[in-house]
């Protein structure tokens, strides 16, 4: 299996600065969609971490959770931001994907040069900017952005479950799993759920 590694980042040179950046969150019918930024080290991780580090929908929630807080403590700078229910549903859930990625690069505390983004929508960055297909197995800074912001966007979700056990988020991290759905059916939508996706939207309409 190939395994991210830092050769896109080096193409820029010893003295750019380059960000991954990744996001989660734009499937779910509930909760924010969240994005983080990652600067790495210019010669990467140790290899004892680096070796572990693939697109995290790759790896097991444990084995996630193992590498967040590794990732943050090696990394040169990690920022997790994320876009609103409310501006889901505002401006639709591709902007604001692209809006928490934005927020992401601008709270790193470092100004990057350049930014590596995982798929092949680009954000307005005030860096230069090269999106990535499947860019969380083919860059380590970005493999190691996904692998943060899902474990932050699971932490939420465990949150918004205690306040609403009923839907399961805390197995099904807001996604249309049957038992999330068999919930919205019968006990209608939160003020967590993206009223303008097709399951939340429709039972809406049918409770007007």
């Amino acid at each position: 299996m190939n395994r991210p590694d830092l050769s896109l980042e080096l193409e820029y040179g010893p003295d750019a600065v380059v960000c991954g950046v990744d996001e989660v969150g734009r499937g779910p019918l509930a909760g924010p969609v969240m994005a983080a930024a990652v600067v790495l080290p210019p010669g990467g991780l140790p290899e004892a971490i680096a070796g572990r580090i693939h697109d995290s929908k790759k790896l097991t929630a444990s084995k996630r959770e193992e590498l967040a807080p590794l990732i943050r403590e090696h990394a040169l700078a990690v920022c997790v931001a994320e876009a609103s229910v409310a501006e889901i549903d505002d401006i639709n859930i591709l902007q604001a994907a692209l809006l928490a990625m934005r927020r992401a690069v601008e709270g790193l505390g470092i100004t990057p040069t350049h930014a590596l983004v995982d798929g092949n929508k680009a954000p307005a960055l005030a860096c230069a900017v090269r999106t990535v297909v499947k860019g969380d197995s083919r860059s380590l800074s970005i493999a190691a952005a996904s692998i943060v912001a899902k474990v932050e966007r699971d932490r939420v979700m465990m949150e918004l479950h205690a306040q609403f056990p009923d839907f399961a988020w805390d197995r099904n991290a807001g996604y249309p799993s049957p038992a999330h759905l068999a919930a919205l059916k019968r006990l209608g939508a939160t003020p967590h759920h993206r009223t303008k996706f097709g399951p939340v939207s429709q039972v809406l309409a049918l409770r007007r």
